[in-house]
């Protein structure tokens, strides 16, 4: 099995690269969709959340009101701690959990929005980075997921900086082209993936 850590800042289509390695044939494991998971109706997750938080963090329909938590925490860093405390462990444990079921030959795509801000590359065969300018992201994440321009630069300057992902790759996947030339690119990236996962297996 080879261990990726797939990341990239916010707008630089980490999403797009993740859904092509599924094509494939990656084993992919989505750490923010582990984090809704884990924080779903009647689990312990939101119960501790509830806790931390109070009743205020609900939906009237019983679900997580994330706009409303995101609120609080992201304007007080403790608070995001404590918001940590207790997502973190559970999505680690159901992430283990995934990879245990997946097969020895699998090569395993953690997407992993916050690996470089919380310095988890060694938790990894190796670290792939999708990278784009800053003016790239920026573009896209006012254009195609309607942000202000003030929310989507507070939202970039929230995460690691470029400089900072870049220093982690052991792989980089250049974003700032076409779709085929990332498409190109990224059957590069997997082809070598592959070699890896076989030689390990050897």
């Amino acid at each position: 099995m080879l261990k990726v850590g797939l990341t990239g800042g916010i707008g630089a289509g980490k999403s797009e690269v993740s859904r092509l390695l599924v094509e494939h044939g990656a084993v992919l494991i989505d750490a923010d969709r582990i984090a809704r998971e884990v924080v779903a109706p009647g689990t312990p997750g939101l119960a501790a959340v509830v806790d931390a938080f109070g009743e205020d963090v609900l939906a009237p329909d019983g679900s997580l009101d994330r706009p409303r938590l995101g609120s609080i925490v992201f304007a007080d860093p403790e608070k995001l701690a404590v918001l940590n405390s207790i997502v973190h462990p559970l999505v680690g444990a159901r992430s283990r959990e995934l990879e245990r079921a997946a097969s020895e030959e699998a090569v395993v795509v953690h997407d992993v929005p916050l690996l470089a801000e919380n310095t988890l590359g060694s938790l990894y065969d190796l670290v792939v980075v999708v990278d784009a300018s800053p003016e790239t992201q920026l573009d896209r994440l006012v254009r195609l997921r309607g942000m202000t321009e003030e929310d989507a630069r507070a939202r970039m300057a929230a995460q690691a900086t470029r400089e900072k992902r870049l220093q982690i790759a052991d792989v980089v996947i250049d974003n700032d082209v076409p779709l085929e030339a990332l498409e190109r690119r990224v059957g590069e990236v997997w082809a070598d993936l592959v070699r890896r996962a076989h030689a390990r297996q050897e």
